[in-house]
């Protein structure tokens, strides 16, 4: 049996990962800076926590990866670990750097500490292609990053590209765009505005509150996505894909298709508040992945209107 360790596995791609891994056999692993402390209320809602082998471990101190490293003694490893808040990464740019940047970094130095044939996936973004305008970002796309978060994402990408060719190891990064489900935390603007329809549709006279409702993104739902992470440790020479559905709608699209969802009319319920623009924006960003669905096999399964749908009722 494969032993897999997911490094972040409190957060909503860790819940799913762990459902699918332990779905094909593994033994998971799974880390947070306070294994005790810590509530793991995602893995409690899709009914795996019992199943799963918990472990403390802060990414930051390299002695502390390396002893779980040497303790689990895993056949795959998962980064999912770090600030994930693009918004919260201009108010922590330090922190947001070093949780992800350096987390990653110490990762595969122990790794290459310990000369064990381990697997090593991490968890890159499409925020560091930046603005792609109406061009699709495939694994060639020049990074562009906008935000202390995309940098971040890049300099951990390129950690795991070095690690490759300098020593190895088996490496790769799958390029994420945005994937939602039940599971994101409340900060997320998705969340926020599905949370919210929810409300004013059980009667609340509250407003829709937000920024650059003019954005345009390429929404995929999380489940289908960490099958994607698990097929790359899978195949035979590591690679980096672009994960994507190849679609892209803006923010105010996936405000109406809520609202359609309860026969409402957002017209008046929407406020853009010029306060939460951030100080550099994304206006358009789409992904190409066709690399993922040639070599893997792989392709995203729910569009913008299902997942929305599935959100909201998982409220309900």
């Amino acid at each position: 049996m494969k032993k897999s360790l997911i490094c972040g596995i409190s957060g909503q791609d860790g819940a799913y990962l762990a459902s699918l891994l332990l779905s094909k056999g593994h033994i998971v692993y799974g880390t947070s800076r306070d294994a005790e402390a810590s509530s793991f209320r995602n893995l409690e809602t899709l009914g795996v926590k019992d199943k799963v082998k918990l472990e403390s471990m802060s990414l930051n101190d390299f002695r502390s990866v390396l002893q779980v490293l040497i303790k689990v003694e895993p056949d795959e490893v998962y980064n999912l670990a770090g600030q994930t808040s693009v918004g919260l990464s201009f108010a922590q740019p330090v922190e947001t750097l070093e949780s992800i940047a350096t987390g990653t970094l110490n990762l595969l130095e122990a790794i290459r500490f310990t000369k064990a044939p381990i697997r090593f996936y991490n968890a890159g973004s499409s925020e560091c292609f930046g603005d792609t305008g109406d061009l699709a970002a495939n694994e060639l796309t020049p990074f562009r990053p906008c935000s202390p978060y995309a940098v971040a994402k890049s300099a951990s990408f390129w950690e795991v590209a070095n690690y490759l060719e300098a020593y190895n190891i088996f490496a790769c990064s799958g390029i994420l765009f945005n994937h939602d489900s039940p599971l994101r935390p409340s900060r997320f603007v998705t969340q926020k505005i599905i949370s919210t329809i929810c409300r004013i549709a059980e009667g609340s006279p509250e407003k829709l509150i937000l920024g650059n409702t003019n954005i345009q993104r390429d929404w995929g739902w999380a489940d289908d996505y960490v099958e994607a992470m698990y097929l790359m440790l899978q195949q035979p020479e590591a690679d980096d894909y672009v994960i994507a559905t190849g679609k892209s709608h803006s923010l105010q699209k996936f405000v109406e298709t809520g609202f359609a969802y309860f026969d409402i009319d957002p017209s008046d319920r929407i406020v853009v508040d010029q306060s939460l623009f951030r100080p550099s924006e994304i206006m358009k960003s789409s992904g190409d992945p066709s690399k993922a669905k040639l070599k893997l096999g792989w392709q995203a399964k729910h569009e913008m209107q299902e997942i929305i749908a599935k959100m909201i009722e998982a409220k309900q």
